[in-house]
């Protein structure tokens, strides 16, 4: 499988694994269960084949579960391991019934009550095990812990870290000096690829036009180039934005100056190859 990935989705039972980070008021549009069936529909709509599941909290039982769902639309897991314990029982225990392949881990760095979470020895530790595994790592970060990744990464150099939503980059309209800065270098590690994900999960439906996001992509391009970049939905995050299939048709229009090949390498083929998916 070489084509049509999305990289980023998340799927949910809330009664197994409760999502408490979702408003029901304001975050009305996800406040249900995502199973593989939406899965399907989705990505049906935006033309794609399969897609990585993403854990969407710090639970290993939730990533037993994922690793159980249907292979047909679920090409691989980015699951969740405590880190600053040992890794080889914990990754044995989601793969102890998978139907689905474990190919990265990721922990959510970006809330969790250290700042300085990345920068941690025991963590180190845990980064160390994940390289040697062949697992990535999965960066989801904001704009500010990006020089902390930068550092991370370079001490990891065999380690394959994969920047989720681009980093974080800010709203539109808004400086992005600092975010570009952070992400230009982060992208000199040569073991870093990014996700051009989640870039409106957190704008109203209406109020963005693919202009507001021209930037962001064009600055990912330059750093990046699009043999280290992945198409990402973030669904079902993307209804906060106005739905997954309007984010693919954002970024068809934002990949039109590409190269079929190109192109197909940001649609799919950097993810199979990243995520070991063939």
């Amino acid at each position: 499988m070489s084509l049509g990935i999305d990289a980023h989705v998340h799927l949910w039972d809330r009664a197994l694994d409760p999502q408490d980070w979702i408003d029901p008021q304001t975050m009305a549009p996800i406040a249900r269960d995502f199973g593989t069936a939406d899965l399907s529909a989705m990505l049906a709509s935006t033309g794609l084949e399969r897609a990585v599941v993403v854990q969407s909290s710090n639970s290993l039982e939730e990533s037993v579960r994922l690793a159980q769902l249907d292979q047909s639309v679920v090409a691989g897991l980015v699951g969740w391991v405590d880190l600053t314990a040992e890794v080889g029982p914990q990754l044995d225990r989601i793969r102890g019934n998978a139907t689905v392949p474990v190919v990265g881990v990721r922990h959510l760095v970006h809330i969790d009550p250290d700042p300085e979470w990345m920068m941690r020895e025991d963590v180190a530790l845990g980064l160390a095990a994940l390289d040697r595994e062949g697992l990535c790592f999965d960066l989801v970060i904001r704009e500010w812990q990006l020089p902390q990744a930068a550092l991370v990464s370079g001490r990891h150099e065999g380690l394959r870290f994969v920047l989720d939503h681009l980093g974080g980059p800010p709203a539109p309209a808004a400086d992005t000096r600092e975010w570009a800065a952070g992400l230009r270098d982060l992208a000199r590690r040569p073991n870093v690829v990014a996700k051009v994900s989640g870039l409106v999960s957190g704008l109203a439906p209406g109020s963005w036009r693919v202009e507001d996001l021209a930037d962001r992509v064009t600055i990912a391009l330059e750093a990046f180039g699009p043999d280290r970049l992945l198409y990402g939905s973030d669904w079902p995050l993307a209804e906060l934005g106005g739905g997954a299939a309007a984010w693919k048709s954002a970024v068809d229009s934002l990949l039109t100056e590409l190269s079929e090949a190109e192109r197909r390498r940001v649609l799919g083929s950097t993810a199979a190859e990243v995520y070991c998916l063939f």
